[in-house]
Order: C-alpha cells, then structure tokens, then sequence
C-alpha cells in the first residue's frame, strides 16, 4: 500500500488536529474541518488504509483515531512547517533578555524560563561546557587576611571564580606575580588540557611556590570541571497537568521522578551537542519513566563552537513545529548575549 498525496495531506491535517485538541479525530470532523474535496466516506477509507499502514492507532472501537509514533517521526521529518513566531512572542523573548545579566547562572536561568513560557512545556538548559572552552587569562584578586578570588577567564566570555587560601605573608604584588605566571600556563589551552598540565612541566615548577601553587591547581581543577547537577537547569515542570493526558496523579509521580534523574539529563543534553537539532519521539526517548513523552533538543553557540544545548519535554501530541520554532530563535538569542558577554 502506498502513501500517496493524498494520504499524507489528511495524515497531516490528523496529526495537526490531535495536537491541537487532544481528542481522537473522526472522519466526520476531519471533513468538517478541512477542505479535501473528498468525502467523509473517502476519508473514512483513507484513515483504516493509514491504520493498517502504523501511521493511526484507534484506542477505542467506538472512537476516532490518533497518530502513532511512526506518524509523528513521518510528520517531523517530512511534513511540518515551522511557523513564524508572532510580534507579541518575540517581543516576549526581548523582554526576558532585556535585563541586565552580567553572570552567566541568570543568563542560563531566564533561557530555561523563557523556552517554558513560550512553550508551556519543561525547558532544559545545559550551562556552557568549560571542556569545550579555551582559558585567557587567570587572575587572583586579594580579599582578606589569608584569604583571595581567583578568576579563570575563558574564550566563550565565561568567569569561574573560587575563593582561595593564601599565605599569609603574600602580599598584592605576590598575588599579581603568580596571576602573570598561571596565565602563561594556561592561556590559549583547553580547559580539558589542564590536568594534563598540572602532572607535567608544570609539576617541576611548583617546587619553589608549593604552598600556594598546589592549592591553586586543584582549585582550578576542580572548578573548570563540569558538574552534572548545577550544570542542568530545568523550569516549567508542572506545565505537564496542563495536559489532558497527564490528569493521572500517577503519571505526573512519574514525569516529576525522571525530571529528578539530574545524571540522566545531562547526558541527554550532553550527548544532544553532538547534533543541531534532535527529537526523540516517545520511546525514543531516553528517560524509561516517561516514554510517552518526547524530548527536542537544539544547541547554542559561542562563535563557531557548539557551547551547551537547550531543549524541551513534553507530551508525545506535542506541537513539534512551534516548538522547533522557538528553540532556533532562543538558540541564536542566546549564542548572541553569551558572544556579547
């Protein structure tokens, strides 16, 4: 059996209505909603032949139909169109951006409220990776007595900072002196090049400055490491009783649980760097908790390297096309405030 035109024009328009309504679509509906030209009976046929083919699943003998997993993948791949987001959407991002946000953890924060907000669904944010960044310069500022700021500096305009102990007869110049030289070290190197460094030539140099030097260099370890749980920022996870299919107490136990996985969704969002766009269509997905859900994924960027990726989950009726919308445009708007940063 083929799926000809005419199938996937009412496959579409199926897939559409679904999503939008979240009630099993008759032929009767279908024809009053849309003009095929064609009659309800012709439809009719045309939904048991889509049926038989694994684009329709009928729950209920007395019900209409709803689309499959495979209709979804068909749909995404193949016959969505991306809307234009409206004047007032747009205006909406603008306006989540427009505060002033000097530091990289509010930068993140409102990119996952605004993705929950434009699309009433669970927004994922994964921070920029500092594996994937290139140190410039590290800087320790004095603070107290014992006590001083270190700064590491990146190439994606990200600042780690973590506050250091000193000797303490070190005096600014000393601190400035040992700044110069950890910069010399590090400058121009992956983040991922530093422990490298610190067991090689670095190691031999350490001798004279031991007290401090070793100190420092797990620090700097330590704090460039990426962390799983802080890494992942995640709003709008009760958007989800929004949905008719999950008014069950027990699927929303469930949903909440898989969001709780922090290990989990960040490899999600680690793994999702690798590609421009990814959706994972129910079982697709990985979370075992919520298979009846889908997760679409994008990524951001810092000149011309992937930096992190921000996504969405939400039911399998999802509204894919408006949700890829907003994804490429939070992608982009965020790519610029960090390159401004």
């Amino acid at each position: 059996m083929e799926l000809d035109e005419r199938k996937m024009l009412l496959l579409t328009a199926i897939v559409d209505d679904y999503i939008h309504t979240a009630t099993p679509v008759a032929s009767r509906a279908l024809s009053k909603r849309h003009e095929f030209g064609i009659s309800s009976a012709t439809i009719r046929n045309e939904m048991s032949d889509l049926e038989e083919m694994g684009y329709l699943e009928q729950r209920h003998t007395s019900s209409g139909r709803i689309p499959s997993e495979k209709a979804y993948r068909l749909y995404v791949n193949s016959l969505m169109c991306l809307p234009k987001l409206s004047t007032k959407e747009l205006s909406l991002m603008r306006r989540y951006y427009a505060e002033r946000m000097d530091k990289m953890e509010r930068v993140i924060l409102q990119t996952a409220r605004v993705l929950s907000n434009m699309t009433d669904y669970t927004a994922l944010v994964l921070a920029p990776q500092y594996q994937k960044v290139t140190v410039n310069h590290v800087q320790l500022v004095p603070l107290s007595f014992g006590k001083a700021l270190m700064v590491v500096v990146t190439d994606a305009g990200v600042v780690k900072d973590a506050i250091i102990s000193i000797p303490h007869d070190y005096r600014p110049e000393d601190l400035e002196r040992v700044s110069r030289q950890l910069t010399a070290w590090f400058s121009n190197k992956k983040t991922t090049d530093v422990e490298d460094l610190l067991n090689t030539t670095i190691s031999e140099e350490l001798e004279n400055n031991k007290s401090i030097f070793e100190h420092i260099m797990q620090t700097i370890d330590e704090t460039l490491k990426p962390s799983k749980q802080k890494d992942v920022v995640l709003t709008g996870a009760n958007n989800i009783i929004n949905y008719p299919e999950y008014r069950n107490p027990e699927k929303v136990k469930s949903f909440l649980a898989a969001l709780e996985q922090k290990d989990t969704l960040y490899k999600v969002l680690s793994d999702a760097t690798q590609v421009e766009l990814r959706i994972s269509i129910g079982t697709d997905n990985p979370l075992d908790d919520i298979k009846d859900c889908s997760i679409i994924t994008a990524t951001y960027h810092v000149g011309n390297s992937t930096h992190g990726s921000i996504g969405v989950i939400g039911p399998t009726r999802m509204d894919y096309a408006k949700a890829v919308s907003v994804l490429n445009h939070v992608g982009k708007s965020l790519s610029e405030i960090l390159e401004n940063m």
